[in-house]
């Protein structure tokens, strides 16, 4: 631990380093695993919970008077009215995990009034760790990181994750896909949401776009975005985005240019947009008329919604 980090963000590197650890030992043998399913394709198992539980146990032994919000026992442990509540995924991209496919994370942040604070997300497969302090800069492995420079979008690389729920609307899914994927230089799909978020916050990625994701999904990756100098908001550039259930992430270029895209994609989309797509989803066709923000450096730049994630507004919860 760092004599320069802040106390806080301390504690949750060493309770992250901690899960980690427990990860790690169980992936040598994962096929003796057990593992359990909340609902269809969306599995758990004893490492999530005892990732979760070491985790809880260092951070309310430092402390005791902290609210707890994670994602497999809720808000069963801490303290019920604290100002201060720990954001916790155990293991993000537990599917992955489960198949000895190495793209997963740990992913703990700290809420002060609302307003996301600190973030950890911890890579136990590359021994990455990816830190932020609001204020203070995103950091991997104690190196400074920054939000990729690319300007256009036909030379970007995009992240998403694929709609796997019963009731997700796939044909709008894959026509929201198939919007970004003819502009930009790759879609990718890696499988941990707050991963995801810390490599758009280092550049690896130039965005990132997702629906269906909880709080504990993107609580610490919004901080290392914003913190890394990106924007972060729903799909219509709002930056209330925490508990909607919507997250879109990238360098504020890219951002302003796939705000457009997206926008009428939004449960938060104007009825004629909403419209557009429900007629488009019914003739099995891609959506048209987007605009082709990708062609050249002047696109959209960031409304004052977008402004206002740049800075870190998270919602409150």
């Amino acid at each position: 631990m760092s004599s320069n980090l802040h106390p806080m963000l301390n504690v949750a590197i060493k309770a992250a380093r901690a899960a980690g650890a427990i990860i790690n030992r169980a992936a040598l043998d994962v096929e003796s695993v057990r593992i359990s399913q909340k609902q269809i394709n969306d599995f758990v198992t004893e490492v999530d919970h005892a990732s979760e539980k070491i985790i809880i146990e260092t951070l309310l032994t430092a402390y005791p008077g902290h609210g707890i919000l994670a994602e497999e026992s809720g808000k069963e442990y801490g303290a019920k009215d604290s100002e201060f509540v720990w954001i916790i995924d155990p293991l993000d991209g537990t599917t992955n995990f489960i198949h000895g496919f190495p793209v997963y994370c740990v992913s703990i942040a700290l809420a002060v009034k609302g307003k996301i604070e600190q973030a950890v997300v911890y890579d136990p497969t590359r021994n990455d760790l990816f830190t932020a302090t609001k204020g203070r800069g995103a950091y991997v492995n104690e190196r400074r990181i920054r939000v990729s420079k690319r300007t256009q979008l036909k030379d970007c690389l995009i992240s998403t994750g694929f709609p796997f729920r019963p009731g997700d609307n796939f044909k709008s899914y894959l026509n929201m896909m198939s919007d970004v994927m003819q502009r930009t230089a790759g879609l990718r799909r890696p499988g941990a949401a707050a991963l995801d978020l810390a490599y758009v916050a280092a550049g690896f990625t130039d965005g990132f776009f997702e629906t269906g994701l909880s709080i504990w999904d993107v609580a610490a990756g919004s901080l290392l975005v914003t913190e890394a100098g990106g924007l972060v908001g729903n799909f219509t550039g709002e930056a209330d985005f925490l508990e909607q259930r919507e997250c879109l992430a990238g360098n504020p270029r890219i951002y302003g240019q796939l705000v457009p895209i997206l926008g009428k994609y939004s449960k938060f989309a104007s009825a004629g947009d909403k419209a557009a797509v429900r007629q488009a989803a019914a003739a099995d066709a891609p959506v048209t008329g987007a605009p082709d923000a990708g062609e050249g450096a002047d696109a959209a730049e960031p409304t004052a919604p977008q402004a206002d994630a740049a800075k870190g507004e998270d919602a409150p919860f």
